[in-house]
């Protein structure tokens, strides 16, 4: 693991680790029932059918996302279809042969153009390449944030003004205002890897938030604003902070009142917990880790681990298995006298 992870090496009580974690995997899948990415009930059958040529199934996911207006899942599964045809594409050009004007193959098509592009060292005169298809993509959507959304992140990606990027932010906000993915691109163009600040970031997110519909995951914006910091080498606990560990705690307490609205194992909000239980794991609130990671149960996802090492899964699994230590570690050797021995999921004993 990189160096972000350092807090892993942290000593603890041997005795107290060997009586104990065994206890606390109570409601964590084995290590090899946990994937990485999985995809949804509807997905699958979608990238199934991709991988075998066939766009079929992916076209008729996407106009169901467009006909119902389901943006967020839209958004989601452009995403992870453009993923795909990154490696296979011969299933979206087939595609697009037989519908060059189609609404959703124009939008995977936008999304991948700016994947494919990300990389390049000429990331910001590539990527303008990219802009006509975005623009094919809005055009045949009118109703649709998701072009919008990639029209942020290639602003990004070009290095657009501030005036730029804010034109493109009310279009995006005039389709759907409480869209999670054109909010996380606003919030990634205002942090301090991009073209603002950490202070920006979190002053963006904690509104965005508190605006935010009930349940809805732009409540999580804080906690991400708060995963960049700590990715920065920041210290939030240190005198003086731009960003000090109330404002970092805060955005930790408002994913888990958000984590509580969704029921154990549900994949939908798999994301926003596998970045909360950096946050708190960073931040030594490891009884709390631990149960997020019974809340996640197999749902592991490549953000954030993917930003902290070249094996994501493997960094799911170490910091989980660091959770079970971390607490075992502060628990006591045996009960007081006269309590039971039972071990409730956070850690004490009941």
């Amino acid at each position: 693991m990189v160096h972000t992870m350092s807090f892993l090496r942290a000593p603890t009580s041997t005795a107290r680790v060997i009586r104990h974690a065994p206890e606390l995997g109570t409601g964590l899948p084995g290590d090899d029932q946990v994937l990485l990415d999985v995809p949804d009930e509807r997905l699958g059958p979608a990238l199934v059918a991709a991988a075998l040529g066939d766009h079929g199934p992916a076209a008729g996911l996407l106009a169901a996302t467009r006909e119902g207006a389901e943006w967020e899942n839209r958004d989601r599964y452009t995403v992870r279809l453009a993923t795909f045809a990154l490696s296979r594409q011969d299933w979206l050009d087939s595609w697009l042969a037989a519908a060059p004007h189609h609404p959703d193959a124009l939008l995977v098509q936008a999304e991948l153009s700016v994947r494919r592009l990300w990389g390049s060292p000429a990331r910001a005169e590539r990527l303008r390449d990219a802009g006509p298809l975005i623009e094919a993509a809005a055009d045949a959507a009118p109703r649709d944030p998701v072009p919008w959304r990639i029209a942020l992140d290639h602003a990004r990606g070009t290095r657009a003004a501030h005036t730029a990027f804010e034109e493109l932010w009310a279009r995006a906000m005039s389709r759907s205002p409480h869209h999670y993915g054109c909010h996380v691109s606003a919030l990634q163009y205002l942090s301090a890897q991009w073209y603002g600040s950490h202070r920006e970031c979190f002053d963006f997110a904690e509104q965005a938030a508190e605006d935010a519909l009930p349940g809805s995951l732009v409540q999580a914006l804080p906690v991400r604003a708060a995963f960049a910091h700590l990715l920065s080498g920041a210290d939030p606990a240190r005198p003086g902070a731009v960003v000090p560990y109330q404002r970092v705690d805060a955005a930790a307490d408002l994913a888990i009142a958000l984590s509580a609205a969704y029921a154990a194992g549900d994949p939908w909000p798999a994301e926003v917990r596998n970045l909360l239980v950096y946050v708190l794991a960073a931040r030594g609130r490891w009884a709390e880790a631990l149960e997020q990671f019974r809340l996640i149960g197999p749902y592991a996802t490549s953000f954030p681990w993917a930003r902290l090492s070249d094996d994501a899964l493997g960094g799911f699994l170490e910091l989980r298995g660091a959770a079970r230590i971390r607490v075992a570690a502060t628990m006591p050797l045996r009960p007081s006298r006269g309590t039971a021995r039972r071990i409730r999921p956070d850690g004490h004993y009941a």
